[in-house]
């Protein structure tokens, strides 16, 4: 029997979910490419898969916005606005912490929730997943941009039928039955203009400075054969996440649920038997922001103390006010600056432009620096070397400018946001250069 679909509100975007199954451990199960919740079930490798994850955890299955029975929109959201509907679906369920399983691009938003949500996940679950889509020099493996580009024109041109099959399931290619419910699943998933903006945004998210800085229990799992994805991406990730556990799987197939499906859920369920919760996590991924008012001493001198101390509280009253419209959370007032912290790049450099617009009803300029990074909480400060990094980008602004750090551009890709180069920089007491971006309003 199928389960009954319900959706959860996320903003004015409703999300499609499901949940069954009697086990003690919440499943958040992100699928990956694109999804429809009710045509799993019509597969019966897929519902058995299902079946199986329900023996002994209470799964949570929903549709991305934009996919599947979700609310289509406009414009494939950011995965900041992904980790928001993954919230609200958890909210809507009463999950307060859950498991994030993710396979494929699924992999990346659950590594990104993990990182920046460790109080709500209590394990993490990569399957065939990625740290970026495309290759890089330091970073050699997966297609080319233009192979990934050449696949998506090819998957654009014939959406509809069995895009992608040879290579994401070659157990099943050949039968025929499986290739008609294939088209079947991507045609009622997505059209093809959302295909292609989901792949578009894909080619552009990099989570590699991120992996450090998840803090939970983490098992990445890759079949050796993947021919869509190869497993050394696998084998990067499980190094970059501390204390990670890669198991290598014998299928060659990249959805976990055909060939190596009993394998991939005996590997899932003798990792979360017997977890334990550990100690609330003393580090968590942020972005950190910090404003400076430009020229402050010489404006205090210029308009006297009393005049001076009014412009300050007007300014603090007006940055706090945008703070609380976008979810940041102030961590410190150092004289004429502001230190607050995000769970989301994307809302952070909203912020920070929005504060920059306002403050010149004051008649001054600020300046802001943004970085995001793994941060030590220290009771109701934050320390770690995140925050230094912030420091320093946001010293090398310009009057009425917001500097980010490339770690903050790359994980905005899909936002409508843009920047310009500032090339790379020596940040003092920070080892390396680091490149940073100017935003553009």
């Amino acid at each position: 029997m199928i389960p009954q679909t319900h959706y959860a509100k996320c903003g004015d975007v409703s999300i499609a979910y499901q949940v069954f199954g009697e086990g003690g451990i919440d499943l958040v199960f992100v699928p990956g490419w694109v999804s429809n919740v009710e045509i799993f079930w019509e597969e019966p490798a897929y519902a058995r898969f299902l079946k199986r994850l329900a023996t002994f955890s209470r799964v949570i299955l929903f549709d991305k916005r934009g996919t599947g029975l979700s609310d289509r929109v406009s414009e494939m959201p950011n995965v900041e606005t992904r980790m928001d509907d993954v919230r609200a679906v958890m909210d809507a369920v009463q999950s307060e912490h859950a498991v994030l399983f993710g396979y494929s691009e699924g992999g990346v938003l659950c590594a990104l929730f993990a990182a920046t949500y460790p109080d709500r996940t209590t394990a993490l679950i990569m399957h065939g997943s990625y740290a970026r889509l495309t290759r890089r020099p330091d970073y050699p493996w997966g297609p080319t941009d233009e192979e990934r580009a050449a696949f998506n024109e090819d998957a654009v041109r014939h959406w509809g039928e069995a895009i992608g099959l040879d290579q994401r399931a070659p157990s099943m290619a050949h039968d025929q039955r499986f290739r008609d419910w294939w088209a079947r699943y991507l045609r009622l998933s997505a059209s093809p203009a959302a295909f292609e903006m989901l792949s578009r945004m894909n080619m552009r998210i990099d989570i590699r400075n991120v992996l450090p800085a998840i803090r939970v229990p983490t098992l990445v799992l890759h079949s050796v054969n993947d021919e869509t994805l190869p497993v050394e991406g696998s084998r990067y990730i499980a190094r970059q996440i501390p204390d990670a556990r890669l198991v290598e799987l014998a299928g060659s197939d990249h959805v976990p649920w055909l060939e190596d499906a009993e394998a991939v859920c005996d590997e899932i369920e003798e990792f979360l038997t017997g977890v334990r919760r550990g100690p609330e996590t003393d580090r968590v991924l942020a972005t950190v922001l910090f404003t400076d008012i430009v020229g402050s001493s010489e404006r205090a001198a210029e308009l006297g103390d009393r005049a001076w101390r009014d412009l300050l509280e007007n300014h603090h009253s007006l940055v706090r006010r945008e703070l609380e419209r976008f979810r940041g959370r102030e961590i410190d007032t150092a004289g004429d600056g502001f230190l607050a912290t995000f769970d989301g790049p994307a809302r952070a450099i909203r912020c920070a432009m929005a504060i920059l617009e306002q403050v010149r009803s004051l008649g001054i300029g600020v300046r802001a620096g943004l970085h995001t990074g793994e941060c030590e909480k220290m009771g109701e400060k934050l320390g770690g070397i995140a925050v230094h990094i912030g420091a320093r980008v946001m010293a090398l602004a310009k009057p009425g400018e917001v500097m980010v750090s490339s770690t903050v551009k790359d994980l905005v890709a899909g936002s409508g946001l843009s920047f310009e180069d500032r090339d790379t920089h020596t940040l003092k007491g920070i080892p390396g250069e680091w490149h940073l971006f100017s935003v553009r309003f």
